[in-house]
């Protein structure tokens, strides 16, 4: 029997700044409809405010106003007795400010009023399930008036286009569990945070430009991050600190394919002449400038010699020519050059990772005094008794109340939401910014007044805009999402309710799991995929395109199936690289629990972009550069319950057809671990048949090709 767990949490004493001007408080029913009373400088008096309809009034909202968007003239409004209508718009007598009284906005006349945070009705204790009947976001069910009939509040702000679906209900079963010991956020620990890893970064450009003469590998910090995570015992919740090995498997790879120059893709013949003429000179260089064999110098500088010799006389070579020539001097050099640097690259991802462990220290010290001065203890908090049972998933609760936040700033600048603590601004175009509020009701229960709203906002964008590196574009491919109508079709057609890798500036559905326990949480994560564990439910997962975390992402799914009689169905969306494959795709497919698998070829299908929440709308989607592999995972019983049927599997197909609105891909994802080579992709066939039924059910459908 699957039940609810009843929430529990400590909470601090509530925090509110102080103002010169006591707000009075308005009726819940006002609040609930957008509206909260603010001051005017200009003016000396107070007005009201519609955070969702942007309108302004002198005098108090009445209950039963019409709503200014789907009536704009007012005219199902219910009239006043004893009031005349002096505008139209406002069909109860109000009177509304007008233009003249707003123009010294000056030049940027979108300035918003300083609004407070609104007050939220009784936010439920238990997670909103199927067991549970939801609480609709925007009517108070509990703290209703007596004897007040409800009326409807005028429609909240709606952006254009919605990539979400938060009304879908989870299916996904788990084991209740305890709070975790996570210490909560703080805009003053996340901004420590994010200048120490911005300056790890820095030390990592300069060890590579230093030790080695190049340019860090694209994306590549970015995939050490999500690397030493798998492994990583730490508690900071972004830098590592205490992993095993020291040396990063990814960091090490990518960096030793850069050397001794980095490799691009060739479109024209001089190209390819340039690219040849500067490896076998950097090749010569390296071995010169190092401590290498007698014999490594001399198969080197043999190879180098022929080549420049060939380099010389032939200049009627085609592109391929080159290509070719270029292939054959770094299987004969690639070792030796590999060999002389191999101490140096191990040096650097040795640097970094203990400079990181050095940064965690400092910012889980300064965290710890914070609480301390808050009166707030970390080692005395409260064990919360668990029962042995299932319930719905539930995002993740913190054990350690939360300090009291300090004051965060927002404004808005035409559709963007600027929010701003101690001159670092961050920002979020203001359909997400909705999106959070939405989900902070859904999942928060330690804030009903929204009074740690904002600050819990800004650590959440600040902590993902670090992870991602402040490059043009970086970081986007690692938080791509698919399409809303492929999401669609997973939920009508697979019961699919969950995202495995997820965050809330880019899930689909209200619950998911996510990299950052600490602050996403309070936004309706799960926590991190790999610390999940599920019993039943149907899930959709997307990793992130590193092979060590796709590879930890394949060993958790074989054991959550192996242990669980209960349906249990994963559909897991990875690129399909064949040159050399990955062992995470290797996996999948000899899996006994693989029950049907398809391939979407590349430039034929598209993503959301990972900056999906502050880019601009014609660049949400981009094209995919390599192919798709998407597999079923299920257990007999999840297979028996959501078979991929020949139908259903059509309509996931039809679901994936490229809509034409999609850019060139923001970065080249399938080079991302370094060692793809990305001719492999442009090269291969889109209509390939192979039999890819289960090793263990024959029964099982062909693989598919679009």
């Amino acid at each position: 029997m699957v039940m609810s767990p009843t929430g529990s949490t400590s909470q601090a004493a509530p925090f509110s700044p102080s103002t010169s001007k006591p707000i009075q408080e308005l009726p819940d029913e006002l609040i609930q409809a957008g509206w909260s009373k603010c001051w005017s400088k200009r003016e000396n008096r107070p007005y009201y405010f519609n955070r969702f309809t942007n309108q302004s009034l002198w005098e108090m909202p009445v209950l039963g106003q019409h709503d200014v968007i789907s009536d704009p003239l007012g005219l199902n409004a219910a009239p006043v007795s004893g009031e005349a209508v002096s505008d139209a718009g406002l069909g109860n007598g109000q009177r509304k400010r007008h233009p003249s009284e707003d123009a010294q906005a000056g030049p940027n006349s979108f300035k918003r009023p300083k609004v407070e945070i609104p007050a939220t009705p009784t936010t439920p204790t238990i997670p909103i399930s199927p067991s549970t009947p939801g609480v609709k976001p925007w009517v108070n069910t509990t703290d209703d008036k007596q004897g007040q009939t409800s009326v409807p509040a005028p429609a909240p702000y709606r952006p254009s286009v919605v990539y979400w679906d938060l009304d879908i209900q989870t299916n996904a079963v788990i084991r209740e569990r305890s709070p975790a010991d996570h210490l909560p956020p703080h805009p003053e620990i996340e901004l420590q945070r994010a200048q120490l890893t911005t300056k790890l970064r820095q030390h990592y450009h300069e060890l590579c430009s230093q030790r080695e003469g190049i340019e860090p590998p694209r994306e590549s910090f970015n995939r050490w991050l999500l690397e030493r995570k798998v492994v990583d015992k730490g508690l900071d919740p972004l830098l590592p600190s205490e992993c095993d090995p020291v040396i990063s498997p990814s960091m090490f790879r990518e960096i030793m394919n850069d050397i001794p120059i980095r490799l691009s893709r060739i479109k024209y013949k001089e190209e390819a002449r340039k690219l040849l003429f500067k490896y076998a000179e950097a090749a010569k260089k390296m071995i010169d400038s190092r401590n290498a064999t007698p014999d490594s110098r001399k198969v080197v500088k043999w190879n180098v010699e022929d080549t420049m010799n060939w380099l010389r006389r032939d200049h009627s070579a085609s592109k391929e020519d080159y290509m070719d020539r270029l292939e054959h001097l770094r299987k004969q050099c690639g070792p030796h050059v590999a060999s002389v640097a191999k101490d140096s690259v191990e040096g650097i991802c040795s640097k970094i990772y203990h400079i990181s462990a050095e940064y965690v220290r400092r910012i889980r010290q300064a965290h710890l005094t914070l609480l301390k001065e808050c009166n707030i203890s970390v080692d005395g908090t409260e064990s919360t008794e668990v029962q042995d049972r299932l319930v719905y998933c539930y995002p993740v609760r913190l054990s350690i109340p939360s300090p009291p936040q300090p004051r965060v700033e927002l404004h808005f600048e035409n559709d963007v939401a600027c929010l701003r603590y101690k001159g670092e601004m961050v920002k979020v175009n203001r359909g997400h910014f909705n999106k959070l509020e939405l989900l902070y009701r859904y999942s928060c229960i330690d804030d009903p007044r929204f009074e740690k709203f904002l600050s819990r906002v800004w650590c959440l964008i600040k902590r993902y805009q670090v992870m991602f590196g402040s490059g043009v574009n970086e970081g986007s491919g690692l938080q791509g999402a698919l399409p809303v109508p492929v999401f669609e079709a997973l939920n009508k057609q697979f019961g699919v309710t969950f995202e495995c890798f997820a965050s809330p500036l880019n899930c689909y559905f209200k619950q998911f799991c996510s990299a950052f326990p600490d602050s996403d949480g309070f936004f309706g994560s799960r926590g991190p995929f790999l610390s999940f564990s599920p019993a039943s439910g149907s899930f959709e997962a997307n990793p992130p395109f590193c092979e060590e975390f796709m590879d930890a992402m394949v060993t958790h799914f074989e054991d959550l199936l192996e242990h669980s009689s209960e349906p249990l169905s994963f559909i897991i969306f990875v690129p399909e690289w064949r040159d050399p494959p990955t062992p995470a795709l290797t996996r999948m497919e000899a899996s006994r629990f693989r029950r049907h698998q398809m391939i979407v070829p590349a430039f034929e299908h598209e993503y959301r972009s990972g900056s999906q929440h502050i880019c601009k709308r014609e660049e949400i989607y981009y094209k995919s550069v390599h192919g798709t592999a998407v597999i079923f995972l299920q257990n007999n019983a999840g297979f028996s319950k959501w078979e991929p049927t020949t139908e259903r599997i059509q309509e996931l197909l039809t679901a994936y057809k490229v809509s034409g609105r999609s850019l060139p891909s923001p970065g080249p994802p399938s080079t991302s671990t370094g060692d793809k080579d990305s001719k492999a992709v442009l090269e291969r066939s889109s209509a390939r048949s192979q039999d890819n039924s289960s090793p263990v059910d024959k029964t099982a459908p062909d693989t598919t090709n679009i």
